[in-house]
């Protein structure tokens, strides 16, 4: 997914220019599809090649698409795939230096979870490589995981335990967390649907249908040892809760809410990750640290709060 956020304002005219045009359009319709050339993609919209070429450029520019030249019978030709799956325009003054006076965050390591129950397929990537043996649930206990930058499985949860050391009058307006993460297939597939369950506290928070698992490109994040036939990156994905709702990516989808889930009786806030016995799609889950994939972070969980004066 590609972030902008009204801090941004280059970008996000560059972006919002680079879709204002029905031709780029209809050319990010094409390569949903597949990657495809320029004289493909010329033929396909009954346009001329230099047409083509001049609005790839637009789109490559934006950073929504990418180009790379391959040998072709005559000379070499450019091939142009879709860099994302979705772009996302956060218009409110949250980020960086207008970050909110009150705010509490704490990144979390994907390997720092401190409860399990997972079945093959499953596995763990460290730093340099592999963890071993593969598709053995309790290597998930294995003093290595603590460096997981990815961990995938078929079924189950991992949980995770975030302290919430905030100051004795804060009351908290929202809470949220972030990660990357996609579905769990054999290799990989794009049309691998898996129905991804988010708990905060033991409430369930919402039901999430990832579309597949990804591996087209190489993450932007991965190094050169990193295994080509494999899952190469996720989806960035927030779950936020505040007093009113919950939300995936600031679009409603439940009404659980801030009071629902009783933050006041611990201090610490419990999340899990997993795929439920009754899911409909029980297509896994691959779930990236921050050395790994497109997104240079870990579990993210940031409360925002006031302070009862």
């Amino acid at each position: 997914m590609l972030e902008l956020t009204i801090d941004e304002p280059e970008a996000l005219i560059k972006v919002s220019h680079a879709l204002s045009s029905k031709v780029r359009i209809d050319i990010l319709k094409l390569l949903n599809v597949r990657k495809m050339n320029i004289n493909e993609i010329a033929e396909k919209l009954d346009l001329s090649v230099s047409t083509i070429a001049s609005n790839i450029k637009v789109l490559e520019n934006a950073d929504i698409i990418a180009t790379e030249i391959q040998p072709a019978s005559r000379g070499t030709m450019k091939i142009c795939s879709r860099n994302f799956e979705d772009v996302y325009m956060n218009l409110n003054l949250f980020m960086g230096k207008n970050d909110p006076k009150n705010y509490y965050q704490i990144d979390m390591p994907i390997g720092h979870y401190v409860n399990c129950d997972i079945s093959p397929t499953c596995g763990l990537i460290g730093k340099t490589g592999i963890i071993k043996p593969a598709d053995e649930p309790s290597i998930f206990f294995l003093p290595e995981r603590m460096s997981a930058q990815l961990l995938w499985f078929r079924r189950g949860f991992v949980d995770y335990r975030f302290p919430m050391l905030l100051p004795p009058k804060a009351v908290i307006q929202s809470l949220q967390f972030s990660f990357e993460l996609c579905s769990e297939a054999p290799r990989y597939d794009h049309d691998w649907p898996s129905d991804i369950t988010v708990w905060i506290n033991g409430v369930e928070i919402y039901t999430w249908t990832c579309p597949g698992d990804f591996g087209d490109r190489k993450g932007k994040l991965n190094p050169a040892w990193y295994p080509i036939n494999h899952t190469q990156y996720g989806l960035l994905k927030t779950w936020k809760v505040d007093n009113s709702a919950s939300y995936l990516d600031d679009v409603k989808v439940s009404s659980v809410n801030i009071l629902d889930l009783k933050l006041g009786a611990n201090k610490h806030v419990d999340l899990r990750i997993g795929i439920k016995q009754n899911a409909a799609n029980v297509g896994g889950i691959n779930l990236f640290g921050q050395e790994l994939g497109d997104h240079a972070q870990d579990i993210v969980m940031r409360v925002i709060y006031e302070l009862d004066e």
